[in-house]
């Protein structure tokens, strides 16, 4: 019983980090691409300018308690910032699940629990801001290429050679692409593949650009066939590659190894 009851206690302050996390993350989706600073500055509401006191940006909470508007002008906030903190929030509980299966919580599982948070965070800010403003940061990249660093001492199980050759294994392909077919992929995608093979090693960013280029295939015929865009028109491809991280992370290596047995067979 007791056991229990300090799994579920780790478990809800494991999905207190990942909202808030998440929360500083909403902050990076607004600031960054508006070239405005995020690190020692006051939040404050985009519509009046008047600074937020702490009560105002409990994740998720203090959206209800708000209803949804500012404390003080009364403008509506976008549902984006709850339901970020409640996926930032998910998806620590769901890490904290999926690589403790088979061990006790330790030190060790939470620092891993908690970089892959991080690096979901990124991958988070990442797609918001592309499908807004169609870019890629170069911080973000570099925060990414931080996380693959630290990964090395977190996730020993993917060696030093992998991850090198991860480095290259898709954004040397998509380079050239780029190369070859002008607007076939931005810099900011392939600074992108080449940090995430960095942290992900080659096989699972194998993984990732295959289903980033499955879903992102899937999506664009939907906008052909709704008549939403043409031929030649480009689509944000950077959401698509941070879901192909964010699944590899968690399975990567499970789904190659079934690709692989398929191939087998």
């Amino acid at each position: 019983m007791a056991g229990s009851l300090l799994t579920a206690i780790i478990y809800f302050f494991i999905f207190i980090l990942g909202a808030s996390i998440f929360s500083f993350v909403n902050v990076l989706i607004y600031r960054v691409p508006r070239k405005m600073p995020f690190g020692n500055e006051r939040s404050i509401c985009p519509s009046c300018g008047n600074t937020l006191k702490g009560y105002d940006m409990i994740p998720v909470l203090s959206w209800l308690i708000l209803g949804g508007k500012c404390r003080f002008c009364r403008e509506r906030i976008s549902v984006r910032y709850p339901l970020v903190e409640l996926l930032g929030g998910s998806l620590a509980v769901f890490a904290l699940f999926w690589f403790g299966k088979e061990e006790d919580v330790t030190l060790f599982l939470l620092g891993r629990t908690a970089l892959v948070v991080v690096l979901l965070g990124i991958l988070t800010a990442v797609a918001f801001v592309d499908i807004e403003f169609m870019e890629i940061p170069n911080g973000f990249v570099m925060a990414v290429a931080v996380c693959a660093v630290i990964a090395c001492f977190l996730f020993p199980e993917i060696g030093f050679t992998e991850r090198l050759i991860g480095i290259a294994a898709v954004s040397v392909p998509l380079l050239l692409m780029a190369l070859a077919i002008p607007g076939a992929f931005g810099g900011g995608d392939i600074k992108l593949m080449a940090a995430a093979g960095a942290f992900l090693g080659w096989k699972q960013v194998i993984v990732a650009i295959l289903i980033a280029i499955l879903t992102g295939g899937f999506y664009g015929m939907y906008l052909l066939a709704a008549k939403k865009k043409d031929r030649k028109e480009h689509f944000a491809f950077g959401p698509f590659l941070c879901v192909g991280i964010a699944v590899s992370v968690f399975a990567g290596s499970q789904l190659m190894e079934w690709y692989l047995s398929l191939l087998a067979v």
